[in-house]
């Protein structure tokens, strides 16, 4: 085996000063330009570093010893936080962590040659904590006993955690309820390196506006024992409780859910509302995490493409319909795509639901489906996508140039995949007219949202 031509060994340790925070919130050292990526050190800070593993292009080290502090570092009151990937940026302070995620995007756009975009400030929150409504927590028996916690990053090692700091603490007091009662009646934690066991998995769902709160109890097994009283147990030492279901996932996969629910108690689904449209909320639906930040997000959204109840408008990758029928108030027509049928199910129960009768939902992949309906005629004023990390396929971004809409509201998830495509969409007339806006959805984690609106410049 050839030897590694780098600066640095296995082993070494080495005193130098941080540059630069990696997309996941990782420090940067560099020695003769050669990076090292050393986890919960900040830009500015001195450090005394052990390298652990050194490849062809870059290092991983671990901190020894902080020897100078960055004045925007924050002690943070758990180490749990920062282990798991339930906080990785939580050592940074809050106005610090907005101006990252504006640095992240700006940073991309320069190594695209794209330096003439702007980006906003990152719209953020008040409260950048207990925001998250939802959890999915893995069960493992530790130590002689029934845990629920986090996995710790990179590994399937799980931590053991009660108070998760981002998640509603109404939602941690259910889980609470729910592994308790888990060990009273000795339910079996699945073991994934047999397959056996009965739970998996426990999530919780909690409304932001209507406080319902859903528990899921993933089993790997068909029946669940003593089903009858841990749920008058969830019942009563859960008092928002409106439904419990047992989610039946059978398959050795990382997949967090199976497909078949039963209801064990109550509703099927629960409620709650973004921008004053209500929503029904199955166990297997999108529903995003943050609703505040949401909301933000939305109606950013729908400000920037200027409806003035004339338009038509596409939403590809419309889910459950938490877009298309807030755009649709303010719209002649929407018309919706998802590729997963029950979300599009869900979608058209939300329209019926809050009487919104011009908008339309089809399951397909929105690439597909936005050549047939492309094929078919239809000229949409304005086109929303909303992708998952990977953006956008590029037969998507071509059904959209040969559609021609005025404007194009681009909300991301990945400023990678966002940079990517705006160079694409340039290549069929379509150009950043408004500077980017940043959408923080995820406090304390390096993640961030954004909305950017293209306009068509180029008439073939």
């Amino acid at each position: 085996m050839a030897k590694i031509n780098v600066p640095v060994h296995k082993g070494e340790v080495l005193t130098a000063t941080v540059a630069d925070l990696t997309y996941e919130g990782n420090g940067v050292i560099k020695v003769e330009g050669y990076p090292i990526f050393v986890p919960y050190v900040l830009p500015g800070e001195q450090a005394e570093i052990k390298v652990v593993k050194v490849t062809t292009k870059f290092a991983w080290g671990e901190l020894q010893q902080l020897l100078t502090k960055s004045p925007d570092r924050v002690e943070i009151n758990d180490a749990r936080y920062l282990k798991t990937g339930i906080a990785p940026l939580g050592i940074l302070s809050y106005p610090a962590q907005l101006k990252f995620k504006q640095h992240q995007i700006e940073e991309l756009l320069k190594k695209a040659h794209l330096d003439e975009l702007k980006v906003m400030p990152t719209m953020g929150m008040d409260q950048p904590y207990h925001y998250r409504n939802k959890a999915q927590v893995p069960v493992k028996y530790m130590r002689g006993q029934l845990q629920t916690g986090f996995y710790k990053r990179g590994s399937h090692d799980l931590v053991p955690i009660e108070d998760f700091y981002i998640q509603d603490p109404k939602i941690d007091a259910a889980i609470l309820v729910v592994r308790d009662l888990l060990r009273k009646y000795n339910i079996r934690a699945y073991d994934e390196r047999i397959g056996r066991g009965c739970i998996r998995t426990v999530m919780v769902r909690r409304g932001y506006y209507s406080h319902e709160i859903m528990v899921v109890l993933v089993t790997n097994t068909r029946q669940l024992p003593h089903a009858e009283e841990i749920v008058a147990g969830i019942v009563s030492g859960v008092p928002e409780v409106k439904s419990i279901v047992q989610n039946i996932n059978t398959k050795r996969t990382n997949k967090l859910l199976g497909l078949e629910n039963h209801t064990l108690w109550g509703s099927d689904t629960i409620h709650d509302q973004l921008l004053g449209i209500d929503f029904t909320i199955s166990p297997l639906s999108f529903y995003q995490v943050n609703p505040q930040q949401t909301e933000k997000l939305y109606q950013t959204a729908i400000e920037a493409a200027g409806l003035d109840g004339t338009q038509t408008v596409i939403d590809a990758y419309c889910g459950i319909g938490t877009i298309s029928l807030a755009v649709a108030k303010h719209a002649k027509k929407v018309y919706g795509v998802e590729i997963v049928p029950a979300a599009i199910e869900d979608a058209k129960q939300n329209a019926k639901a809050n009487q919104i009768e011009n908008a339309e939902f089809v399951v397909g992949k929105a690439e597909e489906q936005m050549a047939k309906w492309q094929k078919e005629g239809l000229k949409p004023d304005v086109l929303i996508v909303d992708p998952p990390r990977k953006g956008l396929d590029e037969t998507l971004i071509d059904a959209a140039g040969k559609m021609a809409p005025a404007k194009i509201i681009y909300v991301s998830c990945n400023p990678a995949t966002l940079v990517r495509d705006l160079q694409r969409f340039a290549s069929v007339g379509y150009h950043v007219v408004k500077p980017i806006q940043p959408v923080d959805q995820f406090p304390q984690t390096p993640h961030v949202e954004s909305i950017t609106v293209l306009e068509r410049t180029q008439i073939d």
